[in-house]
């Protein structure tokens, strides 16, 4: 009996315990609430400074016109007025675009700017009257735009690429490999490559691919703006091959024998690669007229081409005896 009593007072105590702390809690979180809406219904009342994005529409354009600057399609606005308006313009419908008529900016340059004002003006027509305009990026919209001139352009990287030791970049791919590029008359023939942003990568040993957008020139527009890039690395290896001595700017009626007629070409390649490299590839000459300027026991040997892929290709020997014979 003596247990069951103690039990109930303790269970007695433990209640009225938890609903002493239950009510105090409750009058805690009462207040911290109504505090929180208190501070907030002040804050909203206050002036405040907030970034808004107003979307920018190109009316008016012709078909047979393209736009070649990279007009922007969101301004990014910085406006002042009360809490509760800003977060209007954050949460609320979102802000109706501003529409620029194109036709009004078309002229014999081809070329316009929409300025700080004119931008202003356009957006403030979606704003409430009591807010203000405290800064904008862009502060200025450049139309630059040509009338469907055209021509393709193959893609090429720029930067540095260093790959792991003992490794060397053996081949760069792009998808696609060229792009159709838009611009005057004089851009496009001067334009006659369309480079990469540049791009750095050391220290790599598998195959690199990823997307890289094109290099912007102004008043150029490319299609597609972007491409993928595949940089594959090799391992270097120094090989040997024969090469055959070509005799060049000999006379009519002489023969130019050297002795050997062969020599070892040394030269670093790819592991991969090597399998294709044949010593047609090379070409090794002996030039009579360096022989006959400069006259000795032996002539000179030059290596004069290198098949692609290949680095630090070099004679064994860079001097041959040699024997002119008339025919």
């Amino acid at each position: 009996m003596r247990k069951d009593e103690g039990r109930k007072t303790f269970r007695k105590i433990r209640d009225f315990l938890f609903k002493i702390v239950n009510k105090e809690s409750l009058i805690f979180l009462f207040f911290l609430v109504t505090s929180g809406a208190f501070w907030g219904l002040l804050a909203m009342n206050e002036d405040t400074d907030q970034e808004i994005l107003v979307p920018i529409r190109l009316t008016n354009v012709p078909k047979n016109v393209v736009i070649t600057t990279n007009t922007e399609d969101t301004l990014r606005v910085n406006v002042r007025d009360k809490g509760f308006l800003v977060m209007g313009y954050v949460y609320g419908n979102k802000i109706n675009p501003i529409e620029i008529d194109f036709s009004k900016y078309m002229n014999e340059k081809r070329s316009s700017t929409i300025g700080t004002a004119d931008l202003q003006r356009m957006v403030y027509q979606n704003l409430f009257k009591s807010t203000k305009i405290t800064g904008m990026r862009p502060d200025k919209l450049d139309i630059v735009y040509t009338y469907g001139r055209s021509k393709k352009v193959p893609v090429r990287m720029s930067g540095k690429i260093d790959p792991g030791e003992s490794l060397y970049l053996a081949n760069v791919k792009f998808w696609p490999d060229s792009v159709l590029i838009y611009a005057s008359d004089e851009l496009l023939d001067s334009i006659k490559e369309a480079f990469t942003v540049p791009i750095y990568l050391q220290n790599f040993t598998d195959t690199v691919i990823r997307d890289i957008a094109l290099k912007r020139i102004y008043g150029v527009k490319y299609i597609p703006n972007k491409v993928k890039i595949g940089l594959y690395s090799d391992i270097m290896t120094e090989q040997r091959l024969e090469v055959p001595i070509t005799a060049i700017n000999m006379p009519t009626g002489k023969v130019l024998r050297t002795f050997p007629q062969r020599v070892k070409v040394i030269f670093v390649t790819g592991a991969s690669m090597y399998r294709s490299i044949r010593p047609t590839s090379f070409k090794v000459v002996a030039d009579y007229n360096d022989i006959t300027a400069n006259p000795s026991d032996k002539c000179t040997i030059r290596l004069v081409a290198v098949p692609h892929g290949v680095r630090n290709a070099r004679p064994e020997i860079d001097k041959v005896d040699y024997l002119i014979e008339e025919q």
